[in-house]
């Protein structure tokens, strides 16, 4: 697993890698790099999800999400809430709809 990663990687992987016999370099960041570090997580997450479509890799997009639902002082109840008033003026995906092109 030797390499450069420079990522943010879940709370365990440094002891993960301790425990297979090699030396992690980290450091904890500040609540900015923190940010766009989540957000550098979030699009590596989706990019491997739409790649594989394994539901692990959705779980991992979700828990991307909930971590920036708390940097953002939300609760999952009120990120709910937002998702829900959302979907009732814009819609869903139930239907499938696809945009193809607008035209005036």
């Amino acid at each position: 697993m030797a390499g450069e990663y420079d990522k943010l990687v879940r709370d365990e992987i440094p002891g993960i890698i301790e425990a297979d016999g090699e030396r992690p370099r980290t450091h904890v960041a500040d609540e900015d790099e923190f940010a766009d570090r989540l957000a550098e997580k979030l699009a590596e997450e989706t990019a491997e999800y739409r790649e594989s479509r394994d539901p692990e890799e959705l779980a991992d997009v979700l828990e991307v999400v909930h971590a920036l639902r708390e940097l953002d002082g939300l609760t999952a109840e009120q990120l709910e809430e937002l998702r829900s008033e959302k979907a009732e003026r814009r819609g869903r995906f139930d239907d499938r709809i696809v945009l193809e092109r607008v035209t005036e």
